[in-house]
């Protein structure tokens, strides 16, 4: 009887450890994109300062400022993490040509307000680099959990399921950057 109590204690015991294990690794990743969107808010603040700063010098260019202008919309809106992982790469991608853009117009290269703008879009483009790995990291240890046995008996149960990791999805953005002077 003492037996069959103690094991039951034990597997309850367990039961309750890897539950909030998965708590609390859930809250983590929560916390991690959280960081993440606060760097990807000032991105989407200072888009359309860098934008308009565009606009002046390349008046003949409407296409591809709309194309910003519609990335950053979406990618604002987005509605769940899956959602901003995908916007997120193709606003990525609609600055890059924003910036190949501004390669053929001298004047606005040397605009001191393009200049500025451009230098604190690098420095955020830093930031969130360093918060999609600090991501990364957290749903990895989070997958791990879901996956490893015998806690994927309780997450199963729990329904606590794998979070996507903040990948590349379009295989051109792990092509090269072409630098010319």
């Amino acid at each position: 009887m003492y037996i069959a109590i103690g094991i039951a204690v034990v597997v309850l015991g367990w039961v309750m450890l890897s539950y909030n294990g998965f708590i609390k690794g859930r809250n983590k990743v929560e916390e991690a994109f959280a960081t993440m969107d606060v760097y990807l808010k000032q991105r989407y603040d200072l888009i359309p300062n860098l934008v308009e700063t565009v606009k002046g010098y390349a008046k003949h260019e409407a296409d591809t400022l709309q194309k910003v202008v519609e990335a950053r919309s979406k990618a604002m809106n987005a509605k769940s993490s899956d959602e901003t992982i995908e916007e997120e790469a193709n606003l990525t991608q609609t600055l890059k040509s924003l910036f190949a853009l501004a390669e053929n117009y001298p004047d606005l290269k040397a605009n001191s307000s393009f200049l500025n703008l451009q230098s604190q879009l690098q420095n955020i483009e830093t930031d969130i680099a360093q918060a999609r790995k600090y991501y990364n990291a957290i749903v990895r240890s989070y997958n791990t959990g879901v996956e490893l046995f015998p806690q994927s008996i309780i997450a199963a149960l729990f329904k606590f399921e794998r979070k996507k990791m903040f990948e590349v999805s379009d295989d051109t953005q792990r092509e090269n950057v072409a630098v010319k002077f």
